[in-house]
């Protein structure tokens, strides 16, 4: 399958032959409200169609592999069940401290623990995003393009207060990490270095470039 691919930094593409997607669907493949908040900032209709894929990680797989392959699982799993042209976009946010994925957590406690173990340190945001040009239900010789963002994240000291009371908002809870920066979790960023949209859970700015080049 052709593919072009971006990651972290200057763009690398490999040779691809650019299919013609005027007049084709643009279908976001997640159910993410933040994610479709983002994707409206490009001004393009689009429509919605969520991707149900198994997101265990394979044993050995490195968080990069991990936040594209599932970008890309979810964009074909869409693919799949299209019968004409149609842009797909598939996404995956993950956070990362010391090498270890924390996903969503599973209830009040893990969230409050998530947060204790984020707080006062620096980690990674990964956002994997795929893009493919599906011209029929033969989405093997569908064009992708996959690339994946990474942002480094500092959070603020926080007392066991300051948790609890974020925990008791509800936020945590279906987010990766356990916090939403576009939320009251906010107030407890110092820095960033990288792209905000991405920690939200979609690089506009890049997707936007790649939306344009295909």
């Amino acid at each position: 399958m052709p593919t072009m691919r971006w990651i972290r930094g200057p763009m690398r593409w490999c040779p691809v032959a650019e299919p013609d997607a005027a007049g084709s669907r643009l279908i976001l493949a997640s159910a993410s409200p933040r994610r479709r908040e983002l994707l409206a900032l490009l001004g393009r209709p689009f429509e919605v169609m969520v991707a149900d894929v198994d997101e265990t990680p394979i044993e050995g797989e490195h968080p990069e592999e991990l936040v594209e392959r599932l970008a890309l699982t979810k964009a074909h799993a869409v693919a799949a069940t299209i019968g004409q042209q149609a842009v797909i976009i598939g996404a995956d946010t993950i956070v990362v401290l010391d090498g270890e994925v924390l996903g969503k957590p599973t209830d009040d406690g893990h969230a409050r623990s998530m947060l204790g173990d984020l707080a006062g340190r620096t980690h990674r945001v990964l956002t994997g995003v795929a893009v493919l040009v599906a011209a029929s239900l033969a989405t093997d010789s569908a064009t992708t393009t996959s690339f994946v963002t990474i942002t480094e994240v500092d959070v603020a000291p926080l007392t066991e207060d300051q948790i609890a009371d974020y925990v008791a908002t509800g936020e945590p809870l279906d987010k990766a990490g356990g916090y939403g920066i576009q939320g009251r979790a906010g107030a407890f960023i110092t820095e960033i270095r990288g792209s905000y949209h991405s920690v939200v859970g979609l690089p506009v700015a890049h997707l936007a470039d790649v939306l344009n080049r295909m």
